[in-house]
């Protein structure tokens, strides 16, 4: 499948996917996107303690990126686990600029690292970022009460329409420790039908700039 760089409104970069004119990140900003729905709906809710994040959806690494520099500033110790069928190359990821988006250049080790690190095994990335990559389809996942914080960063139900179906939320419910939190860019109303009838609670947000709203829903057992 071809993939191409492209640009972004907010400067930074993503992959486009001509075949299915679908992208990895929003064209409204893909950086901007990544800090409001993950990082400031998701990630900041959780402060000075340890925690666990799925990603569903590792593509660029720019979420893992973000996490990484933001776990810092919440004083987080923080085991991070990227689900990906079809890995970008190490060439691919090198063309994405966030780094320089961000204005921390110091920060390109740490985005090699996480792109050259080996998969499926635990990479401390630091003494307070654990990183394990793993190489599988959303359908075969099978964790249990594992997570504190999903990030569903799948791509859209125009191209992918079953990983927004129930039997995917099915298997998020179970991977999310009670009190979990899964948060998306989506907001259609069958992908909240779908996680309220997998027992999430569910809640609309405001959405990231060019989309109005998004969902974060909540396990309570």
């Amino acid at each position: 499948m071809n993939r191409q760089v492209i640009t972004t409104s907010d400067g930074s970069t993503t992959i486009h996917i001509p075949e299915w004119n679908e992208n990895f990140h929003s064209k409204h900003g893909a950086l901007q996107e990544a800090m409001h729905v993950f990082i400031k709906n998701g990630l900041q809710l959780f402060e000075n303690r340890q925690i666990s994040i799925l990603e569903i959806g590792f593509g660029t690494g720019l979420n893992a990126l973000v996490t990484y520099i933001e776990h810092q500033n919440l004083r987080l110790q923080v085991h991070y686990e990227g689900i990906e069928a079809y890995p970008l190359s190490w060439e691919e990821a090198q063309q994405m600029n966030y780094t320089q988006i961000i204005g921390n250049e110091k920060l390109d080790p740490i985005f090699e690292h996480i792109h050259q690190s080996d998969w499926e095994t635990n990479i401390p990335i630091t003494e307070t970022f654990t990183l394990k990559k793993r190489r599988q389809r959303f359908e075969t996942i099978d964790d249990i009460n594992r997570f504190d914080l999903i990030y569903f960063d799948a791509f859209g139900a125009r191209v992918q329409p079953e990983l927004w179906e129930e039997i995917i939320f099915e298997k998020m419910h179970k991977a999310l420790k009670n009190k979990g939190v899964l948060v998306t860019y989506s907001a259609k109303g069958s992908v909240q039908r779908a996680m309220r009838q997998c027992g999430f609670q569910v809640e609309k947000l405001a959405g990231p700039p060019g989309k109005r709203e998004m969902l974060r829903a909540k396990k309570i057992v």
